[in-house]
């Protein structure tokens, strides 16, 4: 029998620590749940050890804390060991999900001894974050996984229950780890650990109860389900504004109804993005890629030719460029989320900090067309204004100049169709549209999935400058698809490698392929 089962029997402990494994990262509190853990067992006159291993960075690897403890024999202090060993690890901690599936990876968590006590939440790593696509790991594998490996387990969103209570995901695993009933002690000893500790205790212990009766089973716990396609909202019969609501009329009168959800969301999108004549814009174009879709069978494939162009169209028309970024980086509501982020109260002030590096194509693309032309013609002077203006800038938007700046340049909208960047971003979707339309009276799949194509093109600088390359060359790949049987589904194979990497590694590999499919 291991040492925790012994504990909980009842039975004598004689020569086994009850040994506990904490994953956390930075500014999860990862050290204070240790030395709490640590404080409940020396407070009941029992021995406890800590230890840590660091990860390599912040949220490119957990820090490892190791907690062992039993209680004294004949005035004997036992000799702990250093870091967990695998498959015999009583109790696992993770303070986030990914974090428990990494736990079961490197053997900590063992279906005859372990407690497996994590919070459901995802905080994406690194290597999530940098594939173009969605890199975002399967939290249901770890779900799976979980229920084979450990003898018990208890997960919920820890840290929305830290939040919540205004402070951070730790307290709410102890208080986990107090319901699950798993160390020998009684709630008033953890608690009084939380006191002693004397930071953020009315917040620790708001968490510490709510994850406490959680654990217990006295309040329910919400099931993780398998993320969905987001749903769009239904499209309002009116706005209260005689300009949008003109162009509600006008979808209601040329496209069916199920396309209202997608049509609405790319108006919304637009016209916040430039004005309500850009958005009018999007309709007409939409409208003649719906003629077309009618007149090649598309409403027995439920229009989604069209569907697919509502969506990506309106990403295309509405680009990230400097005038887009300087209007995010200045409204209100995105000071007000930096400010829930990082937990500001009211009697604190909040300086950000802006890192941007503008490049001269961003620079000469929001310039008017002839000036901008006219400055990339010229070698010399390009790369002149180069070495002035390409180079990181850390922007106070705390302060009024930079702020302004800013506010100023992100006013500038009613410019931004006189750019030289506007003239090339719509010569684009042009030959976008068109490289579709050609499929659509012989190849309606593939026809749509070429506008599907479009969500290669995403972000700014050097983001975007990387997907247009993928796009472009993936675009390139049509014609020779055309009459191919499966033709959509080679596509479909090309977008997704396209987005598997930075570097476009798996996109080589794919069109390799095609060319070994077609003898190339």
């Amino acid at each position: 029998m291991n040492a925790l089962a012994d504990h909980l029997t009842g039975a004598p402990v004689l020569d086994k620590p009850i040994s506990i494994a904490i994953l956390a990262m930075g500014g999860q509190g990862g050290g204070v749940l240790s030395d709490w853990i640590v404080s409940i067992a020396e407070s009941q006159g029992w021995a406890a050890q800590s230890t840590s291993v660091p990860g390599v960075a912040q949220r490119t690897g957990a820090t490892i804390y190791y907690v062992e403890m039993m209680p004294l024999h004949g005035g004997k202090r036992p000799v702990f060991s250093l870091m967990p060993t695998p498959g015999d690890v009583d109790i696992v901690l993770a303070a986030e999900f990914m974090e428990a599936g990494r736990a079961i990876l490197r053997g900590l968590v063992n279906p005859e001894q372990t407690v497996l006590i994590t919070s459901n939440h995802r905080s994406y790593a690194v290597v999530e974050k940098q594939v173009p696509g969605n890199g975002a790991g399967d939290s249901m594998t770890v779900v799976k996984a979980a229920g084979i490996a450990a003898k018990k387990t208890i997960s919920f969103d820890m840290q929305d229950v830290a939040e919540r209570a205004g402070t951070v995901v730790s307290a709410a695993l102890f208080g986990a780890l107090c319901g699950a009933e798993v160390l020998p002690f009684g709630r008033e000893v953890f608690e009084t650990a939380v006191r002693e500790g004397g930071k953020g205790v009315d917040a620790s212990l708001r968490a510490f109860a709510q994850a406490h009766d959680m654990a217990k089973g006295d309040q329910p716990v919400p099931a993780l389900k398998k993320d969905t396609e987001k749903s769009l909202p239904l499209m309002p019969e009116t706005v209260g504004h005689r300009r949008l609501d003109a162009l509600l009329q006008r979808v209601r009168a040329e496209f069916p109804a199920p396309l209202h959800p997608m049509i609405y969301a790319g108006m919304k999108r637009l016209v916040d993005y430039q004005d309500v004549p850009y958005a009018d814009e999007y309709l007409d174009r939409l409208a003649a890629l719906h003629t077309r879709d009618v007149a090649c069978g598309g409403e027995a494939q439920g229009y989604a030719f069209t569907e697919m162009a509502a969506k990506y169209l309106a990403v295309g028309m509405a680009y990230d460029d400097v005038i887009r970024v300087a209007d995010l980086k200045t409204r209100a509501s995105r000071f007000r989320r930096v400010q829930d982020e990082v937990g500001v109260s009211e009697e604190q002030i909040l300086y950000t900090t802006e890192y941007m590096h503008p490049r001269m194509e961003e620079i000469t693309g929001f310039l008017p067309a002839r000036l901008g032309r006219a400055i990339e013609t010229r070698p010399g002077l390009y790369k002149a204004l180069d070495r002035v203006l390409n180079r990181g800038r850390r922007v106070r938007t705390g302060t009024v100049f930079w702020f302004g700046t800013l506010y100023v340049l992100g006013g500038m909208r009613r410019m931004r169709r006189l750019g030289l960047r506007h003239g090339r971003e719509m010569a684009h979707i042009e030959a976008w549209l068109k490289t579709a339309l050609d499929q659509l009276s012989d190849d309606y799949a593939l026809a749509t999935e070429t506008l599907r194509s479009r969500r290669l093109v995403k972000g700014y600088s050097d983001t975007h400058s990387r997907g247009l390359s993928k796009f472009d060359r993936v675009l390139a790949q049509v014609p020779r698809l055309s009459g191919l049987p499966g033709a959509a589904g080679w596509l479909a194979l090309m977008n997704k490698a396209a987005l598997m990497d930075e570097e476009g590694s798996a996109l080589d590999g794919a069109i390799k392929s095609l060319d070994a499919e077609l003898g190339a």
